[in-house]
């Protein structure tokens, strides 16, 4: 494992925290890590020819969310290149995993895209590595699949198994790390999200062997400590939530959730009842934090912070639920509500979070086909995107009503994204910013 610190980030002004009020969304599940955009009002309606502000050309693939702070928009992107690896320099797989994919044997380029908000304009581009792939990914997959974050002063890439970068917001390198490879379970590929919580950065490196949640000097890139844990992949974004003086990592897993102190990495709490493939991050309010997961199976647990050592399948929790449960898309928490679709399906549900009882008992959404984007809400709305590109705009109650129905030509599988009068949208093709006249 190597790490290389420049000597730009010798100077390391004070990290403010994200500031709802200035609007920005700083992390993929936005300035509260839940979904909710406080001072959001995007448009209700919009199509390929209305309320389009400007769309800017996306290169290579990717389906990592955009963030957005002050004046930039800031994307990730996996690009192929022609450039065809000797046989001797190719990566070796783990014979001892099964995968059913197969490994490339080109060239990527993982680059990190930064766009002027008001215009759409590219301001910098920046090419964190060039490396050939030692795992394929699934199909519907990508090699840029972790969203970026920041904390107003400095911009945290991790491309996982290619390395995590830190760039100031003009886009020069502070440091990089190299953590190794992951192991992704059957080759279906990556999706390490970071999370910034003071001069602590934070990485869900869960894989099929050497499970680990990593906590990295956020000014220097260096290991600050390292927790193994015995899961297997799970593709989620760990939650840091503060409560009674303590600062806790909750990280989502295979078959159960673990709460982490911050301060050393030692395990608070754990419980069981989640399903394989957990990918739906944790979140919190008032002293709770809901967890999900639905693959070959459903699980929901809302669990006390004060909670402490090994929960069981039967532990004391306020509630557990098992029907209707997201698998790839993460719950919207807004309000009293937790807003979520079944697996990755039109079916659609919201449960009173202080009972874990359905108001919305899977009803299903119409003009949609399936998400791996996760719901928002904004202005008393609710924005769910399928991966066809038509985003269905609901309104935010305890019924299910359609406020309208919008379509783009151009498949999307990253989230959402609301600040100020703007909506973002990451397409295959385009990256989106919509508003109204």
């Amino acid at each position: 494992m190597r790490w290389i610190v420049f000597a730009a980030a010798a100077v390391w002004p004070g990290s403010p925290q994200p500031d709802v009020e200035t609007g920005n969304w700083p992390h993929w599940r936005g300035p509260e890590a839940n979904g909710v955009a406080p001072k959001a009002d995007p448009p209700l309606t919009w199509d390929a020819a209305t309320n389009i502000k400007w769309k800017a050309s996306l290169p290579g693939r990717g389906s990592a969310t955009p963030i957005v702070w002050g004046d930039q928009v800031f994307i990730v992107t996996a690009i192929p290149t022609t450039r065809v690896a000797e046989p001797a320099d190719l990566p070796k797989a783990d014979p001892t995993l099964v995968r059913k994919t197969t490994a490339p044997n080109v060239y990527h380029q993982f680059v990190v895209l930064a766009f002027d908000r008001a215009t759409g304009k590219l301001r910098w581009k920046q090419t964190a590595a060039e490396k050939v792939p030692h795992e394929g990914h699934h199909a519907s997959h990508s090699y840029a699949a972790g969203s970026p974050t920041t904390d107003g002063r400095f911009l945290y890439v991790s491309f996982g198994s290619f390395g995590i970068y830190c760039y100031d917001l003009d886009g020069k390198l502070q440091w990089q790390r190299d953590l190794g490879r992951l192991s992704t379970r059957l080759g279906w590929g990556e999706a390490v999200t970071p999370v910034i919580h003071g001069d602590s950065l934070l990485l869900n490196w869960d894989q099929e062997k050497d499970a680990a949640l990593v906590c990295l000097d956020a000014k220097t890139g260096k290991t600050k400590w390292r927790v193994e844990r015995d899961d297997k992949t799970s593709w989620n974004t760990p939650l840091v939530v503060e409560h009674q003086g303590r600062t806790q990592v909750i990280v989502n897993g295979t078959k159960r959730i673990r709460s982490y102190d911050l301060k050393d990495g030692a395990e608070i709490w754990q419980c069981a009842g989640m399903t394989i493939n957990a990918i739906p991050s944790p979140v919190a309010v008032n002293g709770i934090v809901y967890v999900m997961s639905g693959y070959t199976g459903a699980g929901a647990v809302a669990v006390p912070l004060d909670s402490k050592g090994d929960l069981g399948a039967d532990g004391k929790v306020v509630w557990r639920a098992s029907k209707g449960m997201p698998y790839v898309p993460s719950p919207l928490l807004a309000g009293n509500r937790l807003y979520f679709t079944q697996t990755n399906s039109p079916i659609y549900t919201v449960l009173d979070i202080k009972t874990g009882q359905p108001l919305v008992d899977r009803e299903r959404l119409p003009d949609v086909t399936s998400f791996y984007a996760s719901p928002i809400a904004a202005a008393g709305r609710i924005y769910l995107v399928d991966r066809t590109g038509t985003t269905l705009v609901l309104r935010q109650a305890d019924r299910l009503e359609v406020l309208a129905t919008n379509r783009l030509d151009d498949p999307i599988d990253a989230s959402p994204v609301a600040v100020g009068r703007q909506l973002f949208l990451r397409g295959a093709k385009y990256l989106y910013c919509i508003q109204g006249k």
